[in-house]
């Protein structure tokens, strides 16, 4: 199927090839352009396609291009327009073609992890988790005339996030535009897409009475981490309900109320052993699962899993540069993010293609994604050179299940080593550090090293 000129890159750097494939499948023109057609209320197409601002963006985001000016002259003889008609579609992005475009490419990023098998295993057996938390994205550069008199770093603004644990993709997004607004103000957005099966695991900024009650009546459960400013009620006292390597668990049955209904909660409380880096020496979730679905030690070790959310935001700031300094406009920020997002996505389908082959656990466990991201980074201009853009086209039409079986032959010839994880060393007790003298400000290393 492919031309001779893939072998080599096939037989040096095939995660290389699988990660340009998915790109070519995720963002295909048609689709990315029918998509802003459908949901951008404001911006409208003149010269500048939105498919061709996804792939400049696309490559600055990934790495590839240091800056979107660096991009755009890379660029300019394909997109046939001055810098500044793409800084200005760039800046008008809404943020509604932002979230669609990250969901309807989760959406299809999902379909092929479960053809090629590369699932992990569900969180809670019959729920379908969901991890929410909140980001917000780090100050720009005071490139606007409004910034420039100011001196407090500019926030380009918000957003909440869903990942599904299940495929590890980001599924959702919540953009807001406006740095100063709290993460609730966003919940009643998030509510409206809550499904009836679903398990919500999120911290206490999503512990409000709206959130609570608005997920139970979609029956759906929920885990989430008291914040103190809840009103409940309790309905009986807290009883033991078994250890942790954390700590002693207990349980009691609470009740809250928002106007005329009420709801009866688990109120869960893992007593720390050792106290967190905050001082806290306890942690309490609520959650509305019945106890025969989810004991309580069960409920505080899948609120733990939360964390997989932080990760991933980790992961898009170490791995991809999807906070731009540069782009100061609140719009064109937060496309930046989306696109980091669904980057990431496209990384965490790739690894879903190692794990049908190689095994989830030892995947999820050991692959490094910062590895991955480098030998892509140092592979992807010499490739497009050596394979002109026209021959990946056959990728974004290519039928799921030859699409599915081609990753899975270059997953299999993946040399694993190459991008596994250092093994952690055991932390040494710190030392008392050694005083400075002013009077031998330096030292020479040489002769420390021969014992002078």
């Amino acid at each position: 199927m492919l031309a001779e000129v893939f072998t080599a890159f096939v037989e040096q750097s095939p995660v290389s090839v699988m990660m340009r494939a998915l790109m070519e499948r995720i963002f295909r023109p048609e689709r990315l352009d029918e998509l802003f057609e459908t949901h951008a209320q404001v911006q409208y197409t003149r010269e500048l396609l939105f498919s061709t601002l996804v792939n400049l963006l696309s490559l600055v985001v990934c790495g590839i291009q240091p800056s979107v000016n660096a991009a755009y002259k890379a660029k300019a003889k394909e997109i046939n327009v001055n810098r500044s008609a793409v800084y200005q579609k760039l800046n008008g992005v809404e943020t509604q073609v932002s979230a669609a475009l990250l969901r309807e490419t989760a959406a299809e990023l999902g379909q092929l992890i479960q053809q090629m098998g590369g699932s992990s295993p569900p969180l809670l057996a019959g729920y379908q988790a969901q991890l929410l938390d909140g980001n917000a994205l780090a100050a720009t550069e005071h490139r606007l005339k409004v910034l420039q008199t100011v001196t407090s770093a500019p926030l380009p603004g918000k957003s909440l996030v869903v990942l599904d644990p299940a495929s590890r993709l980001a599924v959702d997004i919540f953009p807001c535009q406006d740095g100063y607004t709290q993460e609730r103000r966003l919940l009643r957005q998030v509510i409206d897409t809550v499904q009836s099966g679903q398990l919500w695991i999120a911290d206490r900024n999503m512990c409000t009475l709206g959130w609570l009650m608005g997920v139970a009546e979609r029956q759906a459960a929920f885990i989430v981490r008291e914040h103190q400013n809840l009103p409940w009620q309790a309905l009986g006292e807290l009883k033991p309900m078994g250890q942790l390597e954390a700590g002693e668990v207990g349980e009691q049955l609470i009740q809250i109320q928002s106007g005329e209904a009420t709801l009866t909660l688990r109120r869960i409380v893992l007593r720390l052993a050792r106290p967190t880096r905050h001082e806290e020496d306890e942690i309490v979730c609520l959650t509305n699962l019945p106890p025969a679905h989810a004991a309580a030690t069960l409920v505080m070790q899948l609120y733990r899993e939360r964390w997989q959310v932080e990760g991933l935001f980790l992961s898009v700031t170490q791995n991809f540069n999807g906070e731009i300094k540069t782009l100061a406009y609140p719009q064109a920020a937060l496309f930046s993010f989306t696109l980091a997002l669904i980057t990431y996505n496209i990384l965490a389908t790739l690894k879903a293609a190692l794990a049908s082959v190689h095994g989830v656990g030892k995947i999820e466990a050991a692959l490094s994604d910062f590895y991955v991201v480098n030998e892509l980074q140092g592979t992807y201009r010499g490739m497009m050179i050596a394979i002109p853009p026209h021959l990946w086209q056959g990728f974004a039409d290519m039928p799921v299940t030859e699409l599915v079986s081609f990753l899975q032959n270059l997953a299999a010839k993946v040399h694993l080593k190459r991008f596994l994880k250092a093994p952690r060393q055991k932390k040494k007790k710190k030392k008392q550090p050694p005083k400075y003298d002013p009077k031998h400000p330096h030292v020479s290393t040489a002769r420390l090293l021969s014992g002078g």
